[in-house]
C-alpha cells in the first residue's frame, strides 16, 4: 500500500502498517493466526488498543469476541460494523482484518465529519470465525447468537488434541462462561460487515464496492477412509486395502459432480495414518467444503460425491464414515437494510452499487437469524482469497472506507 490517507488526515495505512507483521509467516508469507494462539493475542491487543486510542468503550463478551463502543453500548437500536482478524493456514492479509481496519477509520472519518449520530456505533471483532484450529467456522458468532451449544463447543479439538476450553484457558479467558448472548445482540440495530470480495465479481463489473445479497448454502463433511496398514515395498497390489486409492478417486469424482451441477466442491485438508513414506495407509481423514447456489444443488452434488466415494470404497475393501460437521443454510440479507445501503451510496454519494451473491461465509450470515444484517465488499483485482496473494488497491480500500462512514452515518441518523 502506498500511505494513501482519508480526509482529515486519519491514516488507513497507519493501522494497516502496525496490524500487517502480526501472525505472518516468513516462509511462506501467508498469515497463520490461529484462535487462541500468541498471534490471536497480539491481534486481539492490536484491537483493545486502537479502541481505547480513540477513547471508545472496550468490553470483551463472554465469548471472547471484542467490542469497542461510540456511544452508550446499553442504548439499543446500535449499529455495529467490524469483521475478524483470524486467518486461514497461510492465508491473505485482506480476509477478516481489512473489515476491521475500515471500521475504525470510518469512525475517523464520522468524527472528521463531526457527523450528528443518534445511535450508538459498536466495532467488533468476532472471534474464530475462520475454524482453521478447532474445525468449525464462525465460532464468536455462533456461540452469541445460540447457533452453537456451550456443550458442543467444549467438544471442539485442534490437531494437537487441546480442546476449546483448555486453548481459551490458556489464553486468559473463562471457558465456563461462553454460551448464547441475547442480550447484548438486542442491543444491536444493525450490523454491516465490510470485507473484501472472495472472487472478481466486482472486477469484471468495474466498481469498486459492492452490496451483498445473499450467502450460498455451504458445509464442511468429514470422510474417513479405513484401510489396512501394511507394508510399501512387499505387498502384491492384490493384497493391498489401500484406502488413498477410493480418496483420490472421490477428488475427482468432487470435481465432476461441481462442475455438472454449476456449484464447487474441494477437498482441501487431509491426514493420513500411520503417514509413513513406506507404509500403505491405514488411515486416510479429509474433509470437503462444498456451495452452492441453492439448497437443491448443494444436496445433488454433497450427495453424489458420497455415493461415489462408497463405490470407490466398496471396490477397494475400504470402510467408509461420512460426517456432516458443519452446516449454513442460504442466508439471505435483510432486504429492507440491503436496500437502505444501496440507496444511500447510490442517492446520496453517487457510487454505482452492484448487488452480488457470494460463495464465502461470514458472522454476518451467522448474525442474521438474530439482528438485521447487510455487507459490503470491496475490490478483489485478481478474485484470489485464502492466499498470500490476496490483494485489494489501496484506492479501492479508501473508497471502501469512505462508503462505510456514509453507512453508518445514514443508519445511525435514522
Amino acid at each position: 500500500m502506498t500511505g494513501q490517507t482519508l480526509p482529515g488526515g486519519s491514516s488507513f495505512h497507519s493501522m494497516w502498517r502496525e496490524l500487517l507483521p502480526i501472525g505472518r509467516h516468513s516462509g511462506s508469507g501467508g498469515y497463520r493466526r490461529y484462535a487462541w494462539t500468541g498471534a490471536d493475542a497480539e491481534c486481539r491487543a492490536w484491537f483493545r488498543a486502537q479502541a481505547e486510542s480513540r477513547g471508545l468503550t472496550y468490553e470483551v463478551d463472554r465469548n471472547g469476541n471484542q467490542w469497542a463502543w461510540l456511544g452508550d453500548p446499553a442504548a439499543g437500536d446500535a449499529v455495529v460494523t467490524g469483521s475478524h482478524l483470524d486467518s486461514v493456514p497461510d492465508g491473505g492479509a485482506f480476509d477478516g482484518p481489512l473489515g476491521v481496519v475500515s471500521s475504525f477509520a470510518a469512525l475517523d472519518e464520522l468524527r472528521r465529519r463531526d457527523a450528528p449520530l443518534g445511535k450508538p456505533l459498536a466495532v467488533v471483532n468476532f472471534g474464530d470465525e475462520e475454524g482453521a484450529r478447532f474445525g468449525l467456522a464462525c465460532v464468536g458468532s455462533r456461540l452469541a447468537s445460540g447457533q452453537l451449544t456451550a456443550a458442543q463447543a467444549h467438544l471442539l479439538t485442534d490437531g494437537d488434541g487441546i480442546t476449546l476450553p483448555r486453548a481459551m484457558e490458556a489464553a486468559g479467558y473463562d471457558p465456563d462462561a461462553i454460551g448464547p448472548d441475547p442480550e447484548r445482540l438486542a442491543r444491536i440495530g444493525a450490523f454491516v460487515e465490510l470485507h473484501v470480495e472472495q472472487g472478481r465479481a466486482l472486477d469484471l463489473t468495474g466498481d469498486p464496492v459492492g452490496v451483498a445479497s445473499a450467502i450460498w448454502p455451504h458445509g464442511r463433511w468429514r470422510y474417513d477412509f479405513r484401510g489396512e496398514a501394511n507394508h510399501a515395498g512387499t505387498t502384491r497390489p492384490a493384497d493391498r486395502r489401500d484406502p488413498m486409492l477410493p480418496y483420490a478417486e472421490t477428488v475427482l469424482a468432487a470435481r465432476r459432480e461441481a462442475e455438472l451441477a454449476g456449484a464447487v466442491a474441494t477437498f482441501g485438508k487431509i491426514s493420513v495414518e500411520p503417514n509413513g513414506v513406506n507404509a500403505i495407509p491405514s488411515l486416510v481423514r479429509c474433509w470437503l467444503d462444498s456451495r452452492a447456489e441453492d439448497q437443491t444443488t448443494l444436496d445433488t452434488v454433497v450427495g453424489g460425491i458420497e455415493k461415489a466415494a462408497r463405490a470407490h470404497a466398496d471396490a477397494h475393501g475400504i470402510a467408509l464414515d461420512v460426517v456432516r460437521e458443519s452446516f449454513t443454510p442460504v442466508v439471505e440479507f435483510d432486504h429492507a437494510l440491503r436496500d437502505e445501503l444501496a440507496r444511500i451510496l447510490g442517492t446520496d454519494t453517487g457510487l454505482t452499487v452492484p448487488v452480488l451473491g457470494t460463495g464465502a461465509g461470514h458472522d454476518a450470515g451467522i448474525l442474521s437469524g438474530s439482528v438485521p444484517t447487510a455487507m459490503l465488499f470491496v475490490r478483489n483485482p485478481t478474485g484470489v482469497s485464502h492466499s498470500p496473494a490476496e490483494f485489494a488497491a489501496e484506492d479501492d480500500c479508501v473508497t471502501g472506507v469512505l462508503a462505510l462512514a456514509d453507512v453508518l452515518e445514514g443508519l445511525a441518523r435514522t
